[in-house]
């Protein structure tokens, strides 16, 4: 049998006394985490976070499938923002900036629609969280799809040069959501175009 030193013998014990609290304080927190605990007061596993989180994406997509397919014959010959009527995204580095164009309203003798609605008067824009991105097109109605179910996406050009890689991971992950729910995305043609 080996025979350490005194100092290193109770370094050794104490180790090996860390090593078996450590041990039994996982074992415990295991238990807990496994129902063991009669606590009410458990945190909700991720799993359950992520099914429900499924199943908000699928009702926003029932939701969306409501919008008929996209006509590309109808929005590709769309070349400027203002001429845009569908939802547009612009993407900044934490936050997406949905742009809709409330329909405009039936034209009648007594109020004409586009002299009491100009294009600027029903422009609205909401800047959100990328998570809240498809409760947000889920919630438009039918009308604010002139195209069918496409959304033009756009970096964000007023962003800072340091700022364009984290935009286009942003982007790229925008359009994933936006796949994710069967909305045909359409990356703006460019920055040289009338804002």
């Amino acid at each position: 049998m080996l025979r350490l030193p005194g100092a290193l013998r109770t370094c050794t014990m104490n180790r090996f006394r860390l090593l078996a609290i450590t041990l039994a304080f996982a074992g415990a927190l295991s238990a807990c985490s496994s129902g063991g605990h009669p606590s009410s007061e458990v945190v909700k596993p991720a799993p359950d976070q992520a099914k429900a989180a499924a199943q908000e994406r699928d009702t926003d997509r029932q939701q969306l499938d409501q919008i008929p397919p996209p006509a590309k014959s109808r929005y590709m010959a769309i070349h400027t923002r203002e001429s845009w009527g569908n939802p547009f995204l612009i993407v900044g580095k934490k936050t997406v900036t949905l742009r809709i164009m409330k329909p405009e309203p039936p034209h009648s003798d007594l109020v004409p629609g586009t002299l009491m609605q100009p294009a600027g008067a029903r422009k609205q824009e909401l800047t959100l969280r990328l998570s809240e991105l498809p409760e947000a097109l889920a919630a438009l109605p039918e009308e604010a799809w002139p195209y069918g179910r496409v959304i033009a996406v756009e970096e964000d050009p007023v962003a800072v040069r340091a700022d364009r890689i984290p935009v286009r991971r942003n982007v790229e992950t925008t359009i994933q959501v936006l796949n994710d729910l069967g909305v045909v995305v359409y990356e703006w043609p460019g920055t040289g175009l009338l804002r």
